[in-house]
């Protein structure tokens, strides 16, 4: 049996691998950077290297808000995956690839053409991320109600956008999908115009700032009380932190000066002794740093405080509307999402929310979530909200499930058929 390659082209990260694994071989950023000391352009993995220094690096990506815009910028980063990190001959193999939702017809001809005549793969499958994750998360719990009714609402939080999609038997509905103009990309705009405007200019610092992301930024579950603690000096501020920028000489990557510092907060969401035990050792390292000259940033170490962007940031999903941006927020998303089904899916819908990309790993997003959808949920309905166990690798392990199917060779395109019919009469075998 022939290998098959599954490749989750998401516009943030490439996952790829072998189907029928567990996990991808590879997980990469989907873009190439250059960094300022050098002329040569650093591919995909390149960029994860412990001793590269990005700061200020240049990047560039195939995708834009959602699509491929660079053909040819796509097609030598997977050569380099498939030549470097998989060693697999496309020639000899398969390829399930997924594709972001309406993918445009102009874009599917020229991934269609990468695909059978850059790299001359034997036979393409094409999928969405929905159904993917629906059938990892049916396949992990076969007597749980995403099985057993063979419906879920997805909601996939990614690079460039978030999208609500309803899926039944396997099929995500399109007529029910709906999507919010926010993903991690500009989650991370936000937190870069936020700290420059504040402290140091970082808006250059695409890499950087995603890590600070990441590292630091949780989902408020009450905005008032957080912000007003944000508001409050020295020891009393369980938000405050500080990031240390690489400096290009002794470290080329940002670390957090005090990452006990940065866990402060959980006092306000865990029970009375940890609360006790975390604000005690707070209080030590406060009482070094609770004078107006200590708290300025430090410029000749090159470090910046954070406080309330740690979730203001995030809160961008919830409330986009507060940020001035015309868009409803995640939970109106979903409830828009599942009130365009069928009536009979609803409480279906409802009870198998199923979250999964990268932004849903901030601390308390399910539960921020739950809070501001119960009470736009009908009560007579039940609401269960799962998040995927790796979020990131949710949509590759449901394509690693199917490419390891009996039935999936004959769900395949041939590259002789491609050749005989064309990309359009192709695709109509993949129902999207």
């Amino acid at each position: 049996m022939n290998s098959v390659v599954v490749l989750d082209n998401g516009a943030g990260l490439i996952k790829a691998g072998i189907g029928g694994e567990r996990d991808p071989t590879a997980i990469v950023p989907n873009s190439t950077g250059r960094p300022l000391s050098s002329k040569k352009w650093l591919m995909a993995d390149q960029l994860l290297s412990s001793d590269v220094d990005l700061t200020s690096a240049t990047v560039r990506r195939p995708f834009d808000r959602g699509y491929l815009i660079n053909p040819d910028l796509q097609s030598s980063l997977w050569s380099h995956i498939f030549s470097n990190l998989l060693n697999i001959t496309p020639s000899q193999s398969s390829l399930l690839l997924t594709e972001p939702l309406f993918n445009l017809p102009s874009i599917q001809r020229s991934l269609d053409e990468i695909v059978f005549e850059d790299f001359n793969f034997k036979a393409l499958y094409v999928s969405d991320s929905p159904s993917l994750v629906h059938l990892y998360e049916a396949s992990r719990r076969p007597y749980g109600i995403v099985s057993k009714a063979q419906c879920s609402l997805v909601v996939d939080c990614g690079f460039s956008f978030t999208h609500a999609s309803p899926v039944f038997q396997n099929f995500t509905l399109n007529y029910g999908v709906k999507r919010l103009d926010l993903g991690g990309k500009a989650l991370s705009n936000f937190m870069k115009e936020l700290v420059s405007y504040r402290s140091v200019n970082l808006m250059d610092e695409n890499f950087l700032m995603d890590d600070v992301k990441e590292k630091l930024c949780f989902v408020s579950l009450d905005v008032a009380r957080d912000l007003q603690i944000a508001r409050k000096p020295g020891n009393d501020n369980l938000f405050r932190c500080t990031y240390v920028l690489p400096d290009g000489i002794t470290h080329t990557k940002g670390f957090l000066k005090d990452p006990e510092e940065a866990k402060r907060y959980l006092s306000l969401y865990n029970d009375e002794a940890a609360t006790k035990q975390q604000v005690t050792a707070g209080e030590q390292t406060d009482k070094l740093r609770s004078n107006d000259a200590s708290r300025r940033i430090d410029l000749t170490k090159n470090e910046f405080g954070l406080t309330n962007e740690r979730f203001l940031v995030p809160e961008m999903m919830f409330r986009p509307a507060d940020l001035g941006l015309n868009q409803a927020g995640l939970a109106e998303c979903i409830v828009r999402a599942i009130s365009s089904c069928h009536s009979h899916l609803q409480p279906l819908l409802y009870e198998s929310i199923i979250l999964t990309g990268g932004t849903t790993l901030f601390p308390h997003f399910a539960q921020r979530l739950d809070m501001d959808l119960r009470p736009l949920v009908p009560d007579k309905y039940r609401l269960k909200i799962t998040t995927q166990e790796d979020p990131i690798l949710g949509v590759w392990r449901g394509g690693s499930l199917l490419a390891s199917s009996p039935d999936f060779d004959a769900m395949c395109v041939t590259k002789a058929e491609y050749e005989e019919l064309g990309s359009a009469r192709c695709r109509k075998r993949f129902f999207h």
